[in-house]
């Protein structure tokens, strides 16, 4: 649950200023752990034992075959696909940190160059067949992103308030400020990514009618709430209080000492996103890998997964090195693709499948957070790429 999108969170903050943004952060909270423990619930919504394994099972169950189908699996690939594109960019520009801390005398190297070695690594582990296969990786991941959350923001407590902070939301406009906000709500989307995969993740675990998978699953997605907000809220919060507007759009950037403590949390953000991203591209290679056995008749063998597997990676990052706006990236991928399946999609499964009495209490939630999703999703795109617009006038691609 805890992803490279808390690098953001302070940056997004920034944008909103402390009243919008505590309101923001706590309210995302809410409403996503409130979408999760719906899906929880829907795993196993289908009586006689049937499982929904996947999203789209899902939406399909609720809108039928096909377009249950063409309803989800755009919008999760473009949420899984982007995340994997976003964390490629994260994982380069974190390595070259390190390498310009541990060598600031040393000739400066294209991230780029840096991206590629990222990627190096997840040609191999991309190899992997299946989630338990990663359970070890994503271990070690959920603990590093821990680990550089907690270090972000204790070394903002240990920084010295500089005597010209401000609070003042920076904006060259009117206009400037609010769509700049735009951006900043989808920033905050993108920090809560797992839903995606969560049925995927509930699949793996036993069921029977006495002990349902939703108890188990339920009580950890718990545990990794409370995760989130040790993380993300002290990054933010405390963050803002001692810099105020003068941050980047990654914490680990704006941080600079100490130097050494620094490189460590980069350090740990590279081997995060390794796990990350294979746990973001698992579904993604499931999806090519049955669509090729069950429409085109392939075989289904390792050298198929082999194949589509590196192409995938090698895909991607051909992409990413293309364009590396992170903090604008991430706001557009917040607001388009996430929103709908974190924010909204949820709901209104809910209400088809359950079919709440209506001006109820479960319908009236479902439908307020149906509203705030659809606003979320047609607004953030729109800062986030007039941010990228302007942005893109001195960039170089391929730099």
């Amino acid at each position: 649950m805890v992803g490279a999108g808390v690098l953001s969170l302070l940056y997004a903050m920034a944008q909103m200023g402390w009243g919008l943004g505590i309101t923001v952060m706590i309210l995302s909270w809410v409403i996503t752990l409130y979408m999760l423990w719906q899906m929880v619930e829907m795993h196993e919504i289908v009586p006689g034992g049937k499982r929904l394994d996947r999203y789209h099972e899902l939406g399909q169950e609720a809108f039928g075959e096909k377009l249950g189908l063409w309803i989800v699996v755009p919008q999760q690939l473009l949420v899984e696909v982007g995340t994997c594109i976003v964390y490629m960019v994260t994982g380069g520009k974190s390595i070259k940190k390190v390498h310009e801390t541990f060598c600031p005398e040393c000739t400066p190297i294209k991230t780029s160059y840096w991206i590629m070695v990222f990627v190096s690594v997840n040609f191999v582990l991309a190899q992997l067949p299946n989630f338990n296969s990663i359970s070890a990786i994503s271990l070690g991941a959920a603990v590093m992103s821990l680990t550089y959350s907690f270090i972000a923001w204790g070394a903002s407590i240990k920084k010295v308030i500089p005597p010209d902070v401000s609070y003042n939301v920076k904006m060259k406009s009117t206009s400037d400020g609010v769509l700049n906000f735009f951006s900043a709500l989808g920033d905050v989307a993108f920090a809560y990514a797992g839903h995606n995969v969560v049925l995927e993740i509930q699949a793996t675990m036993p069921s029977t009618a006495e002990k349902p998978s939703k108890v188990p699953m339920w009580k950890w997605c718990i545990w990794a709430y409370i995760g989130v907000a040790i993380c993300y809220f002290p990054v933010a919060f405390d963050g803002y209080y001692m810099f105020g507007n003068m941050v980047d759009d990654n914490i680990l950037i704006t941080l600079k000492h100490p130097a050494w403590l620094i490189a460590i949390a980069n350090l740990f953000v590279v081997i995060h996103v390794v796990g990350g991203y294979q746990v973001f591209a698992m579904p993604v290679f499931d999806m090519i890998e049955t669509y090729l056995a069950t429409r085109l008749n392939f075989s289904p063998s390792s050298t198929l997964r082999v194949i589509t597997r590196t192409l995938f990676v090698g895909v991607t990052m051909l992409i990413e090195i293309s364009i590396l706006f992170f903090g604008s990236l991430l706001g557009f991928l917040g607001g388009f693709p996430f929103a709908p399946t974190l924010h909204f999609l949820p709901c209104i499964i809910w209400l088809k499948l359950k079919k709440p009495r209506k001006y109820g209490l479960s319908w009236t939630i479902n439908w307020i957070c149906i509203v705030i999703g659809v606003l979320i999703m047609t607004l953030s795109p729109i800062g986030a790429l007039r941010n990228i617009i302007v942005s893109a006038k001195n960039y170089k691609f391929f730099s």
